[in-house]
């Protein structure tokens, strides 16, 4: 059983590695460190449900209240890179050192 929780865990990981290898859209490249933060995620708590200590999920917890703060700020970013260059391209971001 928890083989398959590491077999699906490290398909969400390179999923989302390959989403912010590829992509050129910043809400892309969110989307997929997302992506790659939930594989953690799952394994974290597959980990602690089979050793049986809870500290694996409560280390997800913090995980999530990170992820969830990496996220807005992110986002406002993307909100300010489209009020400047009307794009969210990971090219333009040069701008931003101005």
């Amino acid at each position: 059983m928890l083989t398959q929780y590491m077999i699906v865990s490290a398909l969400l990981i390179a999923i989302g590695a390959t989403g912010v290898m590829i992509r050129r859209n910043f809400m892309i490249v969110l989307m997929s460190l997302e992506v790659m933060i939930n594989g953690a995620g799952l394994l974290l708590i597959a980990m602690s449900y089979y050793v049986g200590n809870v500290s694996g999920q409560v280390m997800f917890l913090f995980v999530a209240a990170v992820a969830a703060s990496e996220t807005a700020v992110g986002l406002a970013i993307a909100v300010m890179m489209y009020k400047r260059k009307k794009s969210v391209d990971i090219n333009d971001f040069s701008i931003l050192r101005k």
